[in-house]
């Protein structure tokens, strides 16, 4: 595991890393010096874990692809770190080899000097680095507590920047001026900052003396003068030939604000002069000091709209902090005393206050110097013209530089917005003529709206013949654009209706299509079922699907909600996604559209088959749950060394109803499965074509196919980019190209927290993706208390070569033993085999890597990351504390969480400490392995709503009570319990065993595993052989 960490000193970044990894042969591990702390000491030892600069450099684009555009430079840097026993301490119990000891002895901590290497990101690189790194990082790497606060403050300098708080500025250092960008955050934006530097980690502070305060302050205004120069320079190439050599000194502080090199180099006496003018014409926007009280500005509409300057702008003083508080000028300029108090708060000098504001207030909006000749001014009178300019132009100033504006409610409210509204219909098309899709036709008349409102053609054209830029429409103020107006009235007069495809109608609806006919498209009334499709929600309360039947069971309320939707966009061709959360039914649901579809047909009518791509891991658990619910489904299964090809395969599926593949598969027999002209392809843990460059997701959109779904209940894991490839399964170009949804959608948000951006991308996607979660009330009424699921795994080839040894060499000494060696040879094969099963590493016991040898641990990793991103805590059970420790570290790896390991070992103060750190409800670690026999009694863990057995102990009273830590009183959630099945091996017989004689369970099975051993020898060769089923890629 890599741990990263950002250290800011000197206007530079430092990203260093902290490696976990464990020692490898041939390879040692840095031996620390003992470190001396001594006055004027420039560095210090090495780090120990401290990974050299070219391993971060090659692991930062595992990260974040970007990280392969930026070029920074190597450096060492030395820190003051905790350290014991003459070792820095780790920076996370992530990196630690073991678990929790039962020691309550602490080491003497003591700060000291290490040195670390480090890349250097300067300017604008600094920026662009911290705001590309994802919120969640890959497997095997962590962002330390310093990366994440100075990801955070990068955030906070983009929103800045993308809110264009931020001014020139002039200052004289060491005897040159400089002149730069810096930040110009509001009052709201102050308190976040304050708030921000308050939780300054102190490792941040590690190489510098700095206040915390003082620190962000300077990467703030850093980056935003990096990104406003950058910007800059390219734009304003005309001032490049005026030299700072030459031309006066306001001309070179000009072109300094564009170029690399800031510094002005003139006469010191130059310089102070400048800075003197300077501060007189920057005054409004420095002065935001810290009164309690500042000017608030009010804008009142004319009672009659036909006077032209009957506009009122009324002057206040306004609490800055709570703007309920207010005191209009005249009441100021009739107080009395020095102080005035407006409910109980008391403002001091409030008329030399009110008169310093609106001086400052002039220099920005002109107009305001009328009102000055006044010896108590109290407001100022406006013409439209005058009124219409303070709303586009003096407002955002005056607010930037941190004076209070009260507009009329009507302006920027969608409801007052002049624009389009479209009555939209299905072109002459029957629904059984074939299917729809994102390119099919509709028809739409349109019409002037102001908000809910329609405009006639000759109102309208009353507004077009007037010169105004505010005008009154049925009694509603309304900005007007002249040249808007006149090219919306002549497209009015040519093309009153006109057609769109769907994608088009879509895109306008959710405010990401261009204006008709210049425009915006404020309404769409729809009908037949494009209303239906503009409305999702309600077409899955009102319109549940009808459960097949052919289905064996029963399907839950809203499962019948998501068949209907399921059926609702397969009937005009629309790609979907399912992303109910883990454990709702997603497969049962897309099992019942199978089942559905060909009731629907005439009996002669051949239905295409579906194909499922889905990852190894579930291949059988697929097969298991069609044979359960639909047993009248033909399905094949395509994988293996013996699977079908050419025409053999082509023949087989199109004669199925369903073809079960993975997606490794897809890509390496892309041309078996491209013959096939497939009624469907589904894709299950869609997430497996997250990224749109890889050869698997283009394989997979290659794939024909008439109709297109997903199913995954993590849409998106950590790049929007990886939404927009699902989605461009599903309906290709729907979103754009991939460029451009990242121009348009992922960096706008994921980059500068663009929420109108981000709102109008979840109304795009909407209509075509469906998440249930298990906490809403809808859905919790519909669910048992507690779920018991069977998970199915494979054997990976490894596994399955272990598997048939042992078998083979178990069952030759059981047909020599008899009697109490015969018992002891078969508990003793058991036990080899249920190792087999968890992990080769676990059987061989020789400590190798434990990624990619299981068939039980990758569905349990697949599943822990479902479970981790929707927030939930999960217990794992083992009977094997061997397990446990393999478990911990790999999930701890993979998820860069920590997890909590409870076996026979730890003392019980350890104990009670892990369980009261795991039940914090503030957040503790997310993950509590346990070996059965250590917490499987005694232990309250309602904090849990996953429970996972990853082994079994064939006595279901003992898994009940480990089940029962968390399914106990004070549970407020429904509890999920998955027990893990390796396919075609000695677990899935002894399981199918268990569950027939679950009537005598107390008198066969309560012993445990014992009565196993009774059985024949050939007994006993069919549950413990191998079926060919049991092994994956």
């Amino acid at each position: 595991m890599i741990i990263l960490h950002a250290i800011w000193t000197d206007r530079t970044l430092h990203l260093w890393a902290e490696t976990g990894a464990p020692e490898t042969p041939g390879k040692k591990r840095r031996k620390a010096a003992k470190p001396v702390a001594k006055a004027g000491k420039k560095t210090g030892p090495i780090h120990p874990f401290a990974a050299d600069a070219g391993a971060i450099r090659e692991a930062l684009p595992s990260v974040s692809s970007d990280f392969g555009m930026f070029r920074p430079t190597a450096a060492t840097l030395t820190l003051r770190l905790p350290t014991a026993e003459a070792r820095p301490l780790p920076s996370t119990p992530l990196l630690g080899q073991s678990g929790p000891g039962v020691s309550d002895q602490k080491p003497h901590l003591d700060l000291a000097e290490w040195t670390v290497p480090s890349l250097v990101f300067t300017g604008l690189e600094a920026l662009d680095a911290l705001t590309s790194l994802p919120a969640e990082f890959p497997s095997g790497f962590l962002g330390g507590d310093s990366l994440r606060y100075w990801m955070r403050a990068g955030a906070m300098a983009m929103e800045l920047l993308v809110r264009q708080r931020f001014v020139p500025d002039f200052v004289i250092e060491r005897g040159a001026g400089r002149a730069v960008w810096r930040a110009l955050p509001d009052d709201d934006a102050l308190g976040r900052m304050s708030q921000l530097s308050a939780s300054c980690p102190p490792v941040c502070r590690a190489a510098t003396d700095a206040a915390p305060e003082q620190l962000l302050r300077e990467f703030i205004d850093s980056a935003v003068d990096a990104f406003v120069r950058d910007r800059l320079s390219g734009e304003v190439k005309k001032i490049a030939k005026h030299r700072k050599t030459a031309g006066t000194i306001y001309q070179q502080w000009l072109t300094a604000l564009t170029s690399p090199d800031p510094t002005i180099k003139q006469q010191e006496q130059y310089l102070q002069a400048f800075r003197r003018d300077f501060n007189g014409w920057t005054e409004p926007l420095r002065s935001r000091d810290d009164k309690a009280f500042h000017a608030c500005f009010r804008l009142i509409p004319p009672e009659d709209p036909e006077t032209s300057d009957g506009w009122n702008l009324g002057f206040h003083l306004r609490a800055r902090e709570d703007h309920s508080l207010m005191i209009e000028a005249a009441a100021v300029w009739q107080t009395q005393s020095n102080a005035a108090i407006v409910l109980k708060r008391r403002v001091n000098n409030p008329q030399e206050l009110l008169l310093a504001e609106l001086g400052k207030a002039s220099r920005l909006f002109p107009p305001l110097e009328r009102a000055l000749e006044s010896a108590c001014p109290v407001g100022d009178r406006l013409t439209t013209g005058e009124a219409h300019r303070f709303l586009i132009e003096g407002a955002p100033l005056l607010e930037q530089a941190g004076f209070g504006v009260m507009a009329p409610p009507w302006w920027r409210n969608p409801s007052g917005q002049l624009g389009i509204k479209l009555a939209v219909r299905p072109f002459e098309k029957k629904e059984g003529s074939g299917l729809f899709g994102l390119e099919s036709i509709v028809e739409f008349d349109w019409k002037i709206a102001l908000g809910e409102h329609l405009i006639s053609f000759d109102e309208f054209r009353r507004l077009a013949s007037l010169k105004v830029p505010l005008v009154q429409v049925r009694g509603q103020w309304v900005e007007v654009r002249p040249d808007d107006i006149q090219k919306a009235l002549k497209a009015l007069q040519n093309q009153p209706a006109g057609q769109l495809t769907l994608g088009q109608l879509l895109r306008l609806g959710a405010g990401d299509g261009r204006d008709i006919a210049g425009l915006p498209v404020t309404g769409i009334e729809a009908e037949g079922w494009i209303a239906d499709l503009l409305d999702p929600s309600a077409d899955v309360a009102h319109r549940p699907g009808k459960q097949p039947k052919e289905f064996v069971g029963e399907l839950r309320p809203y499962q019948l909600n998501g068949l209907g939707w399921l059926s609702f966009l397969d009937r005009f061709g629309l790609g979907g996604c399912l992303a109910d959360d883990m454990g709702l039914g997603k497969t049962i649901q897309l099992i019942a559209l199978l089942l559905q579809e060909r009731e629907n047909v005439n009996v002669k009518e051949k239905i295409g088959p579906t194909l499922i791509l889905a990852p190894m891991s579930v291949v059988g658990n697929w097969q298991r749950e069609i044979a359960k619910f639909a047993p009248t489904l033909s399905c094949l299964v395509h994988h293996g060394a013996d699977r079908q090809a050419g025409k053999k395969f082509k023949k087989a599926a199109t004669a199925g109803d369903v073809v079960i593949s993975t997606y490794g598969l897809a890509r390496r027999d892309r041309e078996h499965l491209g013959r096939v002209n497939w009624r469907r392809v589904v894709l299950d843990e869609a997430q497996n074509i997250k990224n749109p460059a890889a050869k698997q997701t283009q394989a997979v959109r290659a794939l024909p196919a008439g109709r297109r779904l997903a199913l995954t209940g993590t849409p998106v894991e950590n790049r929007l980019t990886e939404l927009w490839s699902i989605m461009n399964f599903l309906n290709a170009g729907y979103l754009g190209g991939a460029e451009d949804f990242r121009k348009n959608y992922a960096v706008p948000v994921e980059k500068f927290g663009d929420q109108k951006k981000a709102g109008r991308l979840k109304t795009l996607v909407q209509p075509f993706l469906l998440r249930r979660l298990k906490t809403d009330k809808t859905i919790i009424k519909d669910l048992p208390e507690k779920q018991e699921i069977k998970v199915f795994c494979n054997l990976t080839k490894e596994q399955a070569t272990l598997y048939a040894a042992v078998v083979k060499d178990m069952m030759a000494k059981i047909e020599q033993a008899e009697g109490i060696e015969r018992h002891g040879q078969v508990l003793s094969a058991m036990m080899k085999l249920k190792q087999v099963c968890n992990h080769p590493a676990h059987f061989m016991k020789d400590n190798s890597k434990a990624g990619g040898r299981s068939g039980k641990l990758e569905r349990l990793t697949e599943m822990l990351e479902e479970t981790l991103e929707n927030g939930e805590r999960a217990l794992v059970f083992t009977q094997f504390t061997e397990m446990g420790d393999i478990l911990r570290p790999h999930l701890q790896e993979r998820f860069g969480r920590e997890a909590l390991f409870l076996h026979g070992g730890v003392g019980q103060k350890a104990r009670d400490e892990m369980v009261a750190r795991f039940q914090d409800p503030a957040g503790g670690p997310p993950i509590f392995i346990l070996s059965l026999k250590a917490g499987g009694v005694g232990l309250n863990l309602t904090a849990a709503s996953q429970v996972f057995h990853f082994d079994r102990w064939w006595n279901p009273a003992v898994e009940d009570q480990a089940t029962d830590r968390a399914y106990r009183i004070g549970q407020t959630r429904n509890v999920q319990v998955y027990k893990y099945v390796c396919a075609g091996t000695m677990e899935e017989r002894i399981d199918q065993m268990i569950e027939k004689k679950k009537k005598l369970a107390q008198s066969v099975i309560g012993a445990g595993e014992s009565w196993l051993t009774e059985l024949s020898t050939e007994e006993l060769r069919r549950v413990f052989e191998l079926s060919a089923e049991a092994v994956g890629e």
